[in-house]
C-alpha cells in the first residue's frame, strides 16, 4: 500500500482534525499504532507542524467522512500520476547532516571488516557515494590520515539488522561464484543474535597482558633448602675480638 508524504506531520494533522481511530490513521500513515496514540498524547512528534492532506492532494473529505463512520474502513490515498514510479527509485539513502561528517569512519569500518561488501552495497547502507568509498579504500581521501574505523550501527547510519542483512547476501553470493572464506572472514558473519548467544570466549586480563608464554614450574624440596639462606648467614656478624684487634 503505498504511504502519503510527510507521513508523521500527516499522522498530526489527522489527530488533530479527525475523529478517525488511531488504528486507521497507522495503517494509512505507515505508522504504529502506539506511535500514533503517542501523537495524540503529546509524546511523539512535538513540534512537527500538521500536513493537510486534502489541501496537498493526498485525500479527499468525503474519503475522510467515509472513514470517520466506519471505524473498520482503511483510508485510500488518492491517486496522483504524478507519484507513479516514485517508489522504485533507487539511490544513496538520505543522512542528515548532522551525521554526514561521520560516514567516513563507517565507510573505512565496512572496508576493513568486511571487504567481501561491494561499493553500491556500502553505499546503500550509509547513504554516501562510490568516489568516497573507493577514495578510501585506496586510501586517497584527503583526510584518510585521522579517520578512525568507527561501526555505522554505533553511529547510528544503519541498523544492525541491516548490516547483518547485507553480509550474509554478500557471503551468499561468494558461494555460488565458487569463492573460499578464510576462517577470520566466516567468523565475520556471525549474526548478532548468534554472537550474543554464542559462548563467551575467554580472555586474559589486561593487568597480565604479554605473560602468556609465562608459566610457573615446580622445584624439588632439595632445590628450595639450596636457595634459602639458613640462618647463620643472616645473623654471621664479626666477633668483638675483631674489632678490638683493628682498634689496636
Amino acid at each position: 500500500m503505498n504511504k502519503p508524504i510527510m507521513a508523521k506531520a500527516t499522522a498530526v494533522w489527522l489527530v488533530d482534525n479527525t475523529t478517525l481511530s488511531f488504528k486507521q490513521i497507522a495503517e494509512f500513515c505507515g505508522l504504529h499504532e502506539l506511535e500514533v496514540q503517542g501523537i495524540a498524547d503529546g509524546d511523539v512528534a512535538t513540534g512537527v507542524k500538521g500536513f493537510d492532506p486534502i489541501t496537498n492532494n493526498q485525500l479527499t473529505q468525503d474519503e475522510i467522512d467515509t472513514a470517520e463512520k466506519d471505524p473498520s474502513r482503511s483510508l485510500k490515498l488518492k491517486f496522483n500520476p504524478a507519484a507513479v514510479g516514485e517508489e522504485k527509485r533507487r539511490g544513496p539513502r538520505y543522512t542528515p547532516l548532522s551525521k554526514r561528517q561521520d560516514r567516513p569512519a563507517s565507510i573505512l569500518w565496512l572496508v576493513k571488516f568486511h571487504p567481501e561488501l561491494t561499493d553500491g552495497q556500502i553505499s546503500k547502507l550509509v547513504g554516501t557515494t562510490k568516489p568516497t568509498i573507493q577514495s578510501i579504500r585506496e586510501r586517497t581521501h584527503w583526510n584518510i590520515g585521522n579517520i578512525q574505523p568507527i561501526d555505522p550501527v554505533a553511529l547510528g547510519l544503519c541498523k544492525q539488522s541491516e548490516l547483518d542483512a547485507v553480509v550474509q547476501k554478500a557471503a551468499s553470493k561468494r558461494v555460488k561464484d565458487g569463492e573460499v572464506m578464510t576462517d577470520e572472514e566466516r567468523r565475520k558473519l556471525v549474526s548478532t543474535e548468534q554472537s550474543l548467544g554464542g559462548d563467551t570466549e575467554p580472555r586474559i586480563p589486561t593487568a597480565i597482558s604479554g605473560l602468556e608464554t609465562f608459566t610457573l614450574t615446580q622445584h624439588d624440596d632439595d632445590d628450595v633448602d639450596r636457595r634459602v639462606p639458613d640462618k647463620d648467614t643472616f645473623f654471621n656478624l664479626p666477633d668483638a675480638s675483631d674489632d678490638d684487634d683493628e682498634e689496636e
